[in-house]
């Protein structure tokens, strides 16, 4: 009889039906909620971090000494913008462009004084996907990096900064002084289709580095770079040097990409109170 009870008792509890309109069970919703690790739902032609959920501003936290990856498969994806920033700290950073195993065609150092007064913005190409852009914060844990990388809406040369390139060659140097109602400038070096290596440098007084980029790619021309540099203040030279021997040259073009038109006309302070009389 006990046997019986109890089988009767299993019997009616599972063959209950649920009740119209009630919730899922907590197992279902679960299942729904919690998507496979690597797969974005939501998003549609991003970048999805590999490490973590992105966050809703798509702005990622490096600590010091740490490293963050961005993967994306989608053959469409042509050229990413990667954007860092601090709070006032100085920026230093290894920022690397991943194409299969072992295989890095792009890579760059960069340091920044002053992350949230300079932020780096610079335009990596990933053709030929699949590619994983690396950045890896080489600074101490006191100076987190705000970083983000973006697919969509990249920033272009203009199209003075595409006419106006002049050659550089290899092992020489040259220098671009700026107003100082010029806000930022946009930088964009390439080559024949031969490597390209060059040490990027903000200038504000005598040998005062605000900002230096040190970058590789392997083929200028498939890779070529380009970047925009914040230049807040006066007395601004951004100093271009092609670091490769004499048999790589390459092409550079720096020209001004916003300015300020409440110091257009001033100029630096005028030393002498007998000017114009």
């Amino acid at each position: 009889m006990l046997c019986l009870a109890h089988s009767s008792l299993s019997y009616n509890i599972g063959s209950v039906a649920p009740r119209s309109g009630a919730a899922p069970t907590a197992s279902m919703q679960l299942r729904e909620q919690v998507a496979p690790v690597g797969v974005a739902q939501g998003y549609s032609g991003g970048v999805v971090p590999t490490r973590g959920a992105p966050s809703p501003e798509d702005v990622i936290l490096v600590q010091g000494g740490s490293l963050r990856t961005w993967s994306y498969r989608s053959p469409a994806v042509e050229q990413v913008q990667v954007v860092l920033s601090t709070e006032g700290r100085p920026l230093d950073a290894d920022i690397e462009l991943w194409h299969g195993p072992d295989n890095t065609p792009c890579k760059m150092r960069v340091y920044v004084e002053n992350g949230q007064l300079r932020p780096f913005s610079a335009v990596v190409e990933t053709p030929r996907g699949p590619n994983t852009v690396a950045i890896r914060n080489i600074g101490q844990i006191e100076f987190p990096i705000a970083a983000n990388v973006l697919a969509e809406q990249v920033d272009i040369p203009s199209p003075d900064c595409m006419s106006s390139s002049m050659t550089v060659q290899g092992g020489a140097l040259r220098t671009y002084p700026f107003d100082p109602s010029v806000d930022s400038v946009q930088v964009l070096l390439k080559t024949d289709g031969r490597p390209l290596n060059a040490r990027i440098e903000l200038l504000q007084g005598p040998n005062n580095n605000k900002q230096v980029i040190e970058l590789y790619t392997e083929d200028g021309c498939d890779r070529p770079f380009f970047c925009i540099l914040e230049t807040p203040g006066s007395g601004n030279v951004v100093r271009i040097v092609n670091t490769a021997p004499v048999e790589f040259p390459m092409t550079a073009a720096v020209v001004p990409h916003s300015i300020n038109q409440d110091l257009m006309g001033a100029g630096d302070v005028v030393i002498g109170g007998d000017v114009g009389w």
